[in-house]
């Protein structure tokens, strides 16, 4: 009975505090440090597996109207018919590319890393083309990643190269085909990995109270939830070479599921099957938006789900999770409440918050399994505000 006393005010400690509703933003200098502060607080508040998890992004609220537009004009939309038959769009979008020093020089990069036999059984680096991926996604701006991975296509041509931009045979497959659950897991024990699986749910989920399919009937935030994942355990790409017929998924199967056989072709037809994902792809591609009445309601087709165990956090970073530096370094969703100023210029208010909480002396942790309760209001501010200063050093 005061084991669930004290886990409740624990609980009530972390949901009233600034901290609880942090929020980060994909591609941020100290995105890893922010995520793995996400993931120590929430991470140990519910017990067992959830199916999906709330994303610790920063919500997307603009709209990809003017970049739609811009493909229009690359896609033929409005033009002769005849030509724009002819047209291989994918192709367009890769010479656009290069003519933009940043995309040429990232793209290259990443074909480079990516094509470089290591051995006849090993045929590429795969963290490295990961990583290669990563950062071609997060640095180079929509306008011209969107348009190498979503362009229409009218031929088996054009789709193949749509098909062929994140060099699957490195990036994507494998000799045999993992479980979906497995892979899941996999990735759940990396804290990016985990995260932007979670945005991808929570903006590509499908949703029957809007007109797209999609919360909020974004298309943005659905397309770059879904390139998020380029580079990630979890990467996803077209299944096959079909020019209307959008399939996505993930490298796995459902075979070997067991009695977790319902749940795993649920997660698995999030990508399959899912109207959202496919909408956006092909308002893309056709250079469309949804016309948002205001008067329409939006609905939010996700709830905020409660999270799963924690992994440890790694000792270290290692290469395959670094970043951009040409990034925002600030948390916005955290606002001053008259906390202390934190000097750093590169630490957001995320870590101002977790500064203010520290108890000297202290160096606890909190132990993910050591039972019911997994923190007091005490050791879980200190555990969090060790683990910033930790990282900060």
């Amino acid at each position: 009975m005061l084991a669930n006393k004290e886990c409740q005010a624990a609980l009530e400690v972390l949901q009233e505090s600034p901290l609880y509703d942090c929020r980060c933003k994909r591609g941020m200098k100290k995105e890893l440090q922010c995520l793995q502060i996400y993931w120590s607080i929430h991470l140990g508040l519910t017990e067992g597996e959830e199916f999906y998890e709330a994303s610790p992004y920063e919500p997307v609220t603009s709209r990809l109207s003017d970049i739609f537009r811009l493909a229009s004009i690359f896609s033929g939309t409005g033009a002769d018919p005849a030509v724009s038959a002819k047209s291989n769009h994918c192709l367009d979008a890769a010479k656009a590319c290069n003519l933009n020093d940043n995309c040429k020089k990232l793209r290259s990069s990443y074909i480079s890393i990516c094509n470089r036999e290591i051995s006849p059984a090993e045929r590429c680096n795969r963290r490295k083309c990961h990583k290669a991926l990563r950062q071609f996604f997060d640095r180079v701006p929509s306008e011209y990643t969107y348009r190498m991975l979503f362009c229409s296509c009218q031929d088996q041509a054009c789709a193949e190269r749509r098909r062929q931009t994140i060099l699957p045979s490195c990036s994507y497959e494998d000799k045999e085909k993992p479980n979906c659950l497995d892979l899941r897991s996999v990735c759940r024990t990396d804290h990016l990995c985990r995260s932007r699986l979670a945005d991808f749910h929570a903006n590509c989920r499908a949703s029957y109270q809007t007109l797209t399919s999609c919360p909020a009937d974004n298309y943005q935030a659905c397309l770059g939830s879904y390139a998020g994942m380029i580079g990630f355990d979890m990467t996803p790409n077209y299944v096959d070479s079909s020019p209307t017929g959008i399939v996505v998924s993930p490298w796995c199967s459902c075979r070997g599921s067991g009695n977790m056989e319902e749940e795993c072709e649920k997660f698995l037809r999030d990508f399959t099957e899912n109207p959202c994902l496919r909408n956006a792809i092909q308002a893309f591609g056709n250079g469309t938006d949804v016309n948002l009445s205001p008067k329409n309601p939006s609905f939010q087709a996700t709830q905020a789900p409660r999270v799963e165990k924690a992994p440890s956090l790694p000792d270290d970073l290692s290469d395959s999770t670094s970043l951009g530096t040409s990034v925002i370094t600030t948390c916005t969703s955290v606002q001053e409440q008259g906390l202390k100023a934190n000097n750093s210029k590169e630490l957001s208010t995320c870590f101002t918050e977790l500064t203010t909480n520290i108890i000297p002396g202290s160096n606890k942790v909190i132990k993910p399994n050591s039972g019911p309760c997994r923190a007091t209001p005490s050791a879980a501010l200190t555990a969090v505000s060790f683990l910033m200063l930790k990282l900060a050093l």
